[in-house]
C-alpha cells in the first residue's frame, strides 16, 4: 500500500500528508505523517468536539436558540445558512453545528468559536487530550484576511487520525453517548468533498470525514486540499484516513483526485 502511493505520489508537485490506520490498530502507514500542513475547514471537526465537550458539561444546549443576525451574514464567507436565510434567522445549536461541519459553513464555524470562547479554546481543549500537534490561531474570517495566516492553523495528518480515533472509539467517555452520536452521524452526513476521500469509493460507501480547501492563488498555488475521515468497509470494519494536499501547484480536479485514489488504494487493501 505504501509502495503504490508513494508511486502516486511521485509525479506531483504538491507536499501531501498521508495517514492511515486500520481501525483495529493492526497496520498504518504514514507518508509525510509528521509535517506541519494548513487545516482550513479540517479544524471544524476539532471545533465541534469543543462546543459539545460544552454541551456535556451543561454549559450549552444542542437545544439552545442560536441569533444570526444580517451583520454576522454581512461578508464573503462561504455560508449554505446565508444562502438560505439571507435576512438573518434563529436556528438550534444543533443546526448551526450540522450547517458547520456536514456544509462546512463559515460564518456557523466563526459564531461557534465565539461561543466556546475563541480559536486558543479549542486549541487548548485538544492539547488536554494528549494531540499536541494542532494549532488554531485564526477563525475564518481572519484566516481569510490573509492566504499566509492559513498556515497557522496545522495540523500533521498522524495527529488528525489519533484525533478520529480518540473521539470514535470514546474509551474514555470524552463525550457522552448523545453527544457522539451526534457527531458521527452528523461527520457521515457530510455534503462536501464527495469527489475527495468519496471519490473512487463504491457507491453507497459509509464515510465520516471533513474536508478542508484553500481554493488558488493567483499565482496558481493551493495552499490546502484535505479529507480526513473514517471510512467504512462492507464487512463492518473501518479504518481511518487523513490526508492533506498542501502548496499545490496542481489543478484542484488534480489534488481531489490524489485524495481519492489514495483513499481507493486503502479501501482494495483493507477490503481484501
Amino acid at each position: 500500500m505504501k509502495h503504490q502511493i508513494n508511486s502516486l505520489l511521485a509525479a506531483k508537485n504538491a507536499t501531501v500528508g498521508v495517514s492511515i490506520l486500520a481501525g483495529d490498530g493492526s497496520e498504518y502507514i504514514s507518508i509525510n505523517g509528521n509535517k506541519k500542513l494548513p487545516m482550513q475547514s479540517v479544524f471544524k471537526y476539532h471545533l465541534a468536539l469543543a462546543v459539545l465537550d460544552q454541551v456535556d458539561k451543561k454549559n450549552l444546549s444542542l437545544s439552545d436558540r442560536v441569533s444570526i443576525s444580517q451583520k454576522d451574514l454581512d461578508n464573503n464567507l462561504w455560508s449554505p445558512i446565508r444562502k438560505k436565510y439571507p435576512n438573518g434567522t434563529n436556528l438550534s445549536l444543533a443546526e448551526v453545528l450540522k450547517y458547520t461541519v456536514a456544509y462546512s459553513d463559515n460564518v456557523g464555524c466563526d459564531i461557534l468559536f465565539n461561543m466556546v470562547g475563541g480559536t486558543k479554546v479549542v486549541e487548548a481543549y485538544i492539547h488536554q487530550q494528549g494531540i499536541m500537534d494542532v494549532a488554531i490561531e485564526y477563525d475564518e474570517i481572519t484566516q481569510q484576511l490573509v492566504w499566509n495566516r492559513m498556515y497557522e492553523n496545522w495540523t500533521t495528518a498522524n495527529a488528525a487520525i489519533t484525533l478520529l480515533k480518540l473521539f470514535y472509539e470514546n474509551k474514555d467517555n470524552l463525550l457522552s453517548q448523545g453527544s457522539h452520536q451526534f457527531l458521527w452521524d452528523t461527520m457521515k452526513s457530510s455534503a462536501t468533498g464527495k469527489d475527495k476521500i468519496k471519490g473512487s469509493l463504491p457507491k453507497g460507501t459509509i464515510v465520516a470525514h471533513k474536508t478542508g480547501s484553500s481554493g488558488s492563488n493567483k499565482l496558481g498555488l493551493t495552499g490546502a486540499d484535505n479529507d480526513i475521515g473514517i471510512v467504512f468497509l462492507p464487512d463492518g470494519r473501518h479504518f481511518y484516513i487523513g490526508i492533506l494536499v498542501s502548496n499545490s501547484t496542481e489543478t484542484s480536479e488534480v489534488n481531489k483526485k490524489i485524495i481519492a485514489d489514495i483513499s481507493k488504494i486503502a479501501w482494495d487493501y483493507f477490503k481484501n
